[in-house]
């Protein structure tokens, strides 16, 4: 199976283009003249930078932050590799779209994102439900769930297109509401599997090493979920990355790979929550390089494989704190770090804005170290 690209698709891709190098050096030069010692905002002056690349300019003004939340089942799911049924897949959907008294949505990611002024956006890529009408529901299915990629393609090249380009529209939709900071998550039940067989054929890794428990699955259901991985990978041999995406990846995965790529391409920030999410950059990254200078980890996740995505994409995570949920929500924790870190060059006063001695003209803590300090 090949998947051609459709001329939106190839465009998509075409235009993600590397961040603006001119903006990070100048950033770089404004952080060593703030009214600090070096290095003292520690891995905030890193992300600072960054950020300055990203927006092109060295006093970067990110303001709203969205989730974009797709939902999609499995036919592998059929398989027992999860610890829960596919029937949580819709109703969760239905949680995250749940009037509450503390305002839309009772998910995790609903209360996360209340707490720090993101907004959720939620959409259907393929659940094997009949979801109720609402008006906060972006409806992209082109079916109800993938098939069985251990035994067949999980999505055909068309089915996976359309998702790609369902995700980069709800990217724009997101980015036309103000916002900046895009983060992507995911909802569905046995969603660990493709990720894990994806990342195996992309990082040229053992299954077992990329493999977690994912809902929490004991050891012996583990293992059988690494031999299913094990099937799916020997039956199809596709290296192209749009190939390994329709044969072993999902229709969230699809989804989440077209938001990177819109937001890469309007420059802004894609926040790169765990597992599932890293399996969509690793495709986008050997798509298009230049995508990984948009992408923003928040933390290490608790399944094995992040790591690995991680190291790949030469990314370091912000925190670690053990999540293994899914839906966005480290994203959401991550944000304030790096609405902060850009606000430390666009608000902090440089020494001789704010007339105060030790600059790096006048050799004081502001200045940059040497190796004989």
């Amino acid at each position: 199976m090949s998947l051609d690209l459709s001329p939106d698709l190839h465009a998509l891709i075409g235009a993600v283009q590397p961040a603006d190098a001119a903006a990070m050096t100048r950033a770089q030069a404004r952080q060593a003249q703030l009214t600090k010692p070096p290095g003292a905002l520690g891995a905030l002056e890193a992300l600072s930078i960054r950020l300055a690349g990203v927006f092109g300019t060295e006093r970067p003004h990110p303001r709203g932050v969205a989730v974009l939340v797709a939902a999609g089942d499995h036919g592998v799911a059929a398989q027992g590799v999860s610890a829960f049924p596919p029937e949580v897949t819709p109703a969760m959907v239905a949680n995250f779209l749940a009037d509450t008294p503390y305002g839309p949505g009772g998910a995790a990611v609903n209360a996360l994102a209340r707490s720090v002024g993101a907004r959720v956006y939620v959409m259907d890529a393929g659940v094997n439900a009949e979801l109720p009408a609402h008006p906060a529901l972006h409806r992209a299915a082109v079916r109800r769930g993938t098939r069985d990629l251990s035994r067949e393609a999980a999505m055909t090249p068309q089915e996976t297109a359309a998702l790609i380009l369902a995700g980069a529209a709800l990217a724009r939709r997101a980015i036309e509401g103000g916002a900046d900071l895009l983060i992507p998550g995911e909802m569905g039940i046995g969603n660990t599997t493709p990720a894990a067989a994806i990342s195996a054929r992309l990082l040229g890794l053992d299954p077992a090493a990329v493999t977690g428990r994912g809902t929490g699955v004991d050891d012996e259901r583990l293992a059988h979920k690494v031999a299913v991985i094990r099937t799916a990978l020997a039956r199809t041999p596709a290296t192209d990355p749009l190939t390994v995406l329709a044969e072993l990846g999902g229709f969230e995965i699809a989804a989440m790979l077209g938001m990177m790529l819109q937001a890469a391409a309007l420059r802004r920030v894609v926040v790169l929550d765990g597992f599932v999410e890293g399996s969509a950059a690793l495709v986008g990254v050997a798509l298009a390089p230049a995508l990984r200078d948009y992408l923003f980890p928040a933390g290490q996740c608790a399944e094995v494989g992040h790591a690995a995505q991680l190291a790949h994409l030469g990314l370091t995570p912000l925190f670690g704190l053990d999540l293994r949920l899914g839906e966005g929500t480290g994203g959401v924790l991550a944000a304030p770090l790096l609405l902060g870190a850009a606000a430390t060059l666009r608000e902090m006063r440089t020494f001789e804005e704010a007339a105060v001695p030790g600059g790096v003209e006048a050799g004081g803590h502001g200045r940059q170290r040497t190796p004989q300090d």
